[in-house]
């Protein structure tokens, strides 16, 4: 195997609040997330960051020094207001954990031992038993739900040991599933680690998504209010004042102008990686 430990993934980013977030499009994130979870060592954990949990980052230090280690998606309507106000534009694609997960499992075409943690045992088994239908050249594993003590996870570790995962599905909420994650789960446990919110109840179909034409006017979260109303009015209704404040602080203070390209140091085999382009569908992957 001819490995070159100084490979570089040129990683297109641009600053919201500070934090990188990654700005390519649909098909040249499948394509690049796709080359990370191939490679032979090291490890990548992708977060993805909307107007809610950037409010948490704003007031919570270790949270914001978490997302520095980790590839952050833009997630909502929310990260395209903050990106037109820091920058000029919107961000390619918006790529939300609920859309961006599937599409990786059909995008992948490998076929790949994939981890779930989160959610209640019942509603974990049947997002399992759905991820099988939708992806069935994948082998999913159901490794544990999402309640047990986070200060003391090392029955989890050793069964995510046992596993020989190349992939692992995170959804215990934001900001203890990347505080977790970042604590406890190591490149040896897993190639690509992603921290999912409350996929597994969306798979599983325990939360139902918004109609379709909600979802293309970018109006989930409305809908998502109007379904819960109790528990995410104050999300919402104080969150998007909050969020927007934030996004003004910035632009006034003069701060997240530039974009700036980083490049992430990766250990891979020597091939080409794929070039990205800014298509905003993905495409779909042969079955093996």
């Amino acid at each position: 195997m001819n490995i070159n430990p100084n490979f570089a993934v040129l990683a297109s980013r641009r600053m919201i609040f500070n934090t990188p977030i990654c700005d390519l499009g649909w098909s040249g994130t499948l394509s690049f997330v796709n080359d990370l979870a191939n490679m032979p060592v090291g490890q990548t954990v992708i977060a993805f960051l909307n107007a809610n949990n950037a409010n948490y980052m704003m007031v919570d230090p270790e949270y914001r020094a978490v997302l520095s280690h980790q590839l952050v998606l833009p997630d909502g309507i929310g990260m395209d207001l903050a990106s037109q106000v820091m920058h000029g534009d919107r961000f390619p694609a918006n790529l939300n954990g609920t859309d961006f997960v599937p599409a990786l499992l059909t995008y992948m075409d490998i076929p790949k031992r994939i981890g779930l943690i989160g959610g209640r045992s019942d509603v974990l088994a049947t997002a399992a038993e759905n991820f099988r239908k939708h992806a069935p050249w994948h082998e999913f594993i159901a490794v544990s739900d999402g309640f047990f003590d986070k200060s003391d996870s090392a029955g989890v570790i050793a069964e995510i040991e046992q596993q020989d995962l190349d992939i692992l599905i995170v959804g215990m909420g934001t900001p203890i599933q990347e505080k977790w994650v970042h604590n406890n789960i190591r490149p040896e446990h897993a190639r690509l680690v992603v921290t999912v919110g409350a996929l597994f109840d969306f798979v599983s179909g325990t939360v139902p998504r918004a109609p379709m034409v909600v979802r293309r006017l970018r109006l989930e979260w409305l809908y998502r209010m109007w379904q819960e109303p109790t528990r995410l009015w104050k999300r919402y209704v104080l969150g998007i004042p909050q969020f927007m404040r934030h996004v003004l602080r910035h632009r006034s203070g003069g701060r997240d102008v530039a974009v700036r390209p980083t490049v992430i140091r990766l250990s891979v085999m020597k091939s080409e990686i794929p070039a990205a382009n800014d298509e905003q569908t993905p495409r779909k992957a042969s079955r093996r």
